[in-house]
């Protein structure tokens, strides 16, 4: 789209040539050819990432429901989902209940997997990556009705929901990158 506005602010204006007689068609074709160029390339890239979501489509897994809901439970629906992501095994991680908050018509129940890459010389990493997930309980639904689960990566501010965005590792390791640049810039 603006792509298109530039071309219509440039194909308004008069270019003039250096002796100043005239439009520059060359350009205007350059123009045009940088433009159509790119569009052709992100469509290329959208219908790539349609095929490979339809080859590999997202994850999920049967949540429990309302009436089937313990803190425990939770933990483990939320390790049985995690499993579902595609990482690499060198990652380690581990959940653990946080605290359960008291809403006026619902539950929270907040957990946070802890992501790290050990390693033999650091088998205690310094910095790890988490995930905080809430589950909301709503005090009126029916116990037959499945839970609600959102979760979030630490630093960022966007909310994932189970079967709508797929994992991306990079996330984790931005995390950790960042937290080791963070490590190094103090003095100790």
């Amino acid at each position: 789209m603006d792509g298109t506005k530039n071309f219509q602010i440039q194909k308004t204006g008069v270019a003039q040539s250096p002796a100043g007689q005239g439009t520059d068609r060359e350009d205007d074709n350059g123009n045009v050819n940088e433009l159509a160029l790119a569009l052709v390339k992100r469509a290329i890239h959208a219908a790539l990432k349609t095929l490979e979501e339809a080859e590999q489509p997202i994850t999920n897994i049967n949540w429990i429901t309302h009436g089937e809901f313990t803190a425990e439970r939770g933990r483990k629906q939320i390790e049985e989902f995690v499993l579902t992501w595609e990482y690499q095994d060198r990652w380690v991680h581990y959940t653990e209940f946080i605290a359960r908050e008291d809403l006026v018509h619902s539950y929270h129940y907040i957990y946070c997997v802890r992501w790290s890459i050990p390693t033999a010389k650091r088998p205690m990493p310094q910095v790890t990556a988490s995930a905080y997930f809430t589950v909301k309980i709503t005090k009126n639904k029916p116990p037959d009705m499945p839970i609600e689960v959102f979760y979030i990566f630490e630093g960022l501010s966007l909310v994932h929901r189970p079967g709508m965005t797929r994992f991306r590792e990079k996330w984790l390791r931005d995390i950790i990158e960042a937290k080791n640049i963070l490590m190094e810039s103090i003095p100790f």
